[in-house]
């Protein structure tokens, strides 16, 4: 008895300092990026285009980055979301729970969930190099749609699985259509889809690898699909390089943005959830 007393208070002693080290390395994280972020983050650094070019330019700021994610990760979202759900209808809906094809589904949406995004990025180069395109915003929203599409698929689908299947048989019962029924699960999994929605946001939005391929960069905010595209990561990953202080200002700058996007981001999902969960039929 004394034995599994002090067993437990090892492995409580340990998961408590595994605790430790991840806070720690959380916390040195945002302080770096706290500490040569804050002194550079201005007005005309998140209003201002870069000038004179992103390797040796010490004017302007880093919107072009900021408009580029936005559009990049706005439109990939829209497209995943268009994509993602009614696949997710289907499994659930109109596939058997013991349906092979539904297993092979999911399991496809597993491996692309691990693949890292540099292979939807090569591999998304390799598609546009075939039929001639050159790297731009289009590019840019291809990739990241490529990326966020299983996270979005596995997320939401697992949410509508834990659906009570008492509620899908009471809604069969009332003569409803399965197109119907799909109404009332997408109540259901509401919250589901907001918190897909969210961690595919942030995955889209700290992507450089994909994008790197794909999007290309400019100093430029781009006016049409075919034009290149920055991004907040693609500004850090480029600018900290930079032999000119002014530039890696713009790199830290851009690093702290992307920080506090996704803390907003996460703040946001966390009150969305508990929200749409009071609709929730358990």
């Amino acid at each position: 008895m004394k034995f599994k007393f002090i067993e437990e208070k090892i492995f409580n002693l340990l998961m408590f300092i595994a605790t430790l080290i991840v806070f720690g390395f959380f916390a040195s994280i945002v302080w770096t990026i706290a500490k040569n972020g804050i002194p550079s983050i201005t007005w005309e650094m998140i209003s201002e285009l870069p000038g004179g070019g992103f390797y040796l330019g010490k004017e302007g700021g880093i919107l072009n980055a900021i408009t580029g994610s936005a559009l990049i990760v706005s439109g990939a979202t829209l497209l995943g979301l268009g994509i993602s759900i009614p696949v997710v209808f289907y499994l659930n809906i109109y596939l058997r729970k013991d349906s092979k094809l539904a297993y092979l589904t999911r399991l496809s949406f597993d491996v692309l969930f691990g693949i890292p995004s540099i292979v939807y990025g090569a591999f998304a180069f390799t598609i546009m190099i075939f039929f001639g395109l050159k790297t731009s915003l289009l590019g840019g929203i291809i990739v990241i749609t490529l990326l966020i599409i299983p996270i979005f698929i596995r997320s939401m689908d697992e949410v509508a699985r834990s659906v009570s299947k008492d509620l899908i048989d009471a809604s069969y019962s009332l003569g409803a259509t399965k197109l119907e029924t799909g109404k009332v699960i997408l109540r259901q999994i509401a919250p589901g889809i907001v918190t897909a929605t969210l961690l595919s946001i942030g995955r889209a939005i700290g992507d450089a690898a994909g994008v790197m391929f794909t999007a290309g960069f400019t100093d430029n905010i781009p006016t049409s699909l075919n034009q290149p595209a920055a991004t907040l990561p693609l500004s850090v990953f480029f600018q900290l390089s930079s032999p000119i202080p002014e530039v890696r200002e713009r790199a830290y700058a851009a690093a702290l943005l992307l920080t506090i996007i996704v803390l907003i981001l996460s703040i946001a999902g966390r009150l969305a959830t508990n929200r749409f969960s009071k609709n929730k039929i358990q």
